[in-house]
C-alpha cells in the first residue's frame, strides 16, 4: 500500500523504514529537510510541504501523523482537513489525549474524511522489533489499512500462544488490536502508559532498596554490598518479574552500575496524568499508578538512585532524554 507519513522523528522515521522494508510505498514530510532527505535516500518519496505530500498520494489517501501530542498535532490535522478529500483517512499515531480524538473524528467526519487513532508502543526499537498498536476508528477503514498495521506489528514471533487460542493467528496475537471507535486506541494506550509508570516505579524502588543495603545507618552484620548488574541479570532469566523493562534496566546497570550519567529528574509524557484523570472519572482506585506519577513529580526536586534507573529505562526504550537542568 501507499501511505503518507508526517513527522520523521525517532518513531516516525522507524515506521516509514519498517513499512518500506515490507514492500509498502511511503510519501514523507517533515519540517526538518534532512529528515526528509534521509528517508528519500532510503527509498521514500520526499516532499517539501503538506500540500505537496497530499498531491503526491493516490486516492483514497491515508496520512499517518507521527508528531508530539498537543498544538503541533492539532495544527497538522487541521491543515490536512483542508487539503484532503472525502474518502481520505487521517491516522494519528502519537500520544494524543483520547477526548481530542473523539472531537477530531467528528469534525473530520463532517467533511467526509475518516479518522483513525493508533496508540503506538515500541519506542526507538520499533523498527527492529515491531510496534504494538492499539487502534480506534471505523471498522471499514481499519480493515482497509490492515496491511499497514500488520507490517508494522511485531508478528507472532516466539511468544507461546495463550491456551485456547487455536487456528490462524489473530491480529492481537500479531501485536495489534482494533479496540473500538475513535479515541479507543489512544485510551487503551494511555492506560498502558499509566501501567508502565507503575512497573518502572516498582523496579526503581526495589533497586533503590538493594542499593542502600550497605548504608552506615544499618547494623554492620546486616549490611550487604550487592552488585546490582548481576541481580538484574539473574532476574531476567526465569524469574516471575522478567520483562523488557528489566532487560533495559540490566543493560543500563551493566554499562554503569552507579548510573552517574543520569540525574534522576524524570519527565512524564502526560499520559500518566490522563490515566489518573480517567480513574477519577470512573471512580476506580488507582493507588499504584497515582503513586508512580507523583514519584516522577517528586524526582524533579529530590533525586534518588531509583530515579536514575527510571531515567535509564526511559532512555532505553524510547530514547527519552532527561529534563533540562
Amino acid at each position: 500500500m501507499q501511505i503518507g507519513i508526517v513527522g520523521l522523528g525517532r518513531m516516525g522515521g522507524g515506521i516509514a523504514k519498517r513499512l518500506m522494508k515490507h514492500g509498502h510505498t511511503t510519501v514523507v514530510y517533515d519540517q526538518a529537510e534532512k529528515a526528509v532527505s534521509d528517508l528519500a535516500s532510503a527509498g521514500a518519496t520526499g516532499t517539501a510541504s503538506l500540500k505537496e505530500m497530499v498531491e503526491t498520494l493516490d486516492t483514497p489517501r491515508a496520512v499517518w501523523v507521527m508528531l508530539p501530542a498537543g498544538k503541533i498535532t492539532e495544527d497538522t490535522v487541521e491543515a490536512l482537513s483542508g487539503l484532503l478529500e472525502p474518502g481520505d483517512t487521517v491516522i494519528d499515531g502519537g500520544n494524543t489525549f483520547y477526548k481530542d480524538d473523539i472531537r477530531r473524528a467528528k469534525a473530520l467526519e463532517a467533511k467526509g474524511i475518516h479518522y483513525v487513532d493508533v496508540g503506538t508502543s515500541g519506542g526507538v526499537w520499533g523498527l527492529e522489533r515491531g510496534f504494538c498498536m492499539m487502534i480506534g476508528g471505523p471498522k471499514e477503514q481499519v480493515d482497509r489499512l490492515d496491511p499497514i498495521f500488520e507490517a508494522l506489528a511485531p508478528g507472532v514471533g516466539t511468544i507461546a500462544r495463550t491456551t485456547g487460542r487455536d487456528g490462524d493467528a489473530s491480529r492481537v496475537e500479531k501485536g495489534y488490536v482494533h479496540a473500538g471507535p475513535a479515541g479507543a486506541g489512544h485510551f487503551v494506550k494511555m492506560v498502558h502508559n499509566g501501567i508502565e509508570y507503575g512497573i518502572m516505579a516498582a523496579f526503581a524502588e526495589g533497586f533503590d532498596i538493594l542499593k542502600t543495603k550497605n548504608g552506615e545507618h544499618l547494623p554492620e552484620d546486616q549490611r550487604f554490598d550487592l552488585y546490582l548488574p548481576d541481580i538484574a541479570e539473574v532476574w531476567r532469566r526465569g524469574s516471575v518479574i522478567s520483562s523488557w523493562l528489566l532487560d533495559l534496566a540490566a543493560d543500563a546497570l551493566y554499562e554503569n552500575h552507579d548510573l552517574t550519567q543520569y540525574t534522576g529528574q524524570v519527565a512524564d509524557s502526560g499520559e500518566g496524568q490522563w490515566t489518573i484523570d480517567a480513574a477519577m472519572e470512573e471512580a476506580v482506585p488507582a493507588y499504584v499508578l497515582s503513586a508512580a506519577l507523583f514519584a516522577r513529580y517528586r524526582s524533579r526536586s529530590d533525586n534518588t538512585f531509583g530515579d536514575k534507573l527510571l531515567s535509564a529505562m526511559r532512555h532505553g526504550f524510547g530514547g527519552h532524554v532527561e529534563m533540562p537542568q
